[in-house]
């Protein structure tokens, strides 16, 4: 869901042909399978592209990768985990540190919304709708120098935005 709603967002900036996006999972129970159909049918609903293939993350993908989002703190531990080093375990963050509406500390991460319904599903891209905007937003001002190089600093959670005039 994440991977198809920030690909729309990022060619919808006209970034697509500086930032590419993919998804993987950390476990591989579902490698090779599509979406959920529940995922498929709320994307669609929203307008998004569903196609997709589950994979698992390899380690070795830290060395391509300048951000490596997580859906929540057990999916981000497990990424810095498998980093090879320090460097590539900071460029791990959660989606939703970077919603505008800034989530409390605690509640930042992306239920998972399979063993729910229909309302779930919707509530889940709602969550990740709003932090893609911010993460859009992030990633613009990194690559027009308006703001660090990505990763942020921090420990997956950046500061709160800043209101800019």
């Amino acid at each position: 869901m994440a991977e198809s709603v920030f690909r729309a967002e990022v060619a919808a900036a006209g970034l697509g042909d500086r930032v590419v996006v993919d998804s993987a999972g950390v476990d591989g129970w579902h490698a090779g399978e599509g979406a959920d159909p529940r995922t498929v049918a709320v994307l669609t609903v929203a307008g998004y592209p569903a196609d997709h293939r589950a994979r698992r993350f390899d380690a070795s993908w830290f060395a391509d990768r300048d951000l490596v989002i997580a859906l929540d703190g057990g999916h981000l531990r497990e990424l810095r985990r498998m980093a090879p080093g320090p460097d590539d375990a900071a460029k791990v963050r959660l989606l939703r540190s970077y919603d505008p509406a800034g989530p409390a500390p605690g509640e930042l991460d992306v239920p998972d919304p399979y063993y729910g319904g229909p309302a779930e599903f919707a509530v889940c891209l709602e969550m990740v709708e709003a932090a893609c905007a911010g993460l859009l937003a992030a990633v613009a001002d990194a690559l027009t120098g308006g703001a660090p190089a990505l990763p942020l600093p921090g420990d997956g959670t950046p500061s709160p935005p800043q209101e800019r005039s």
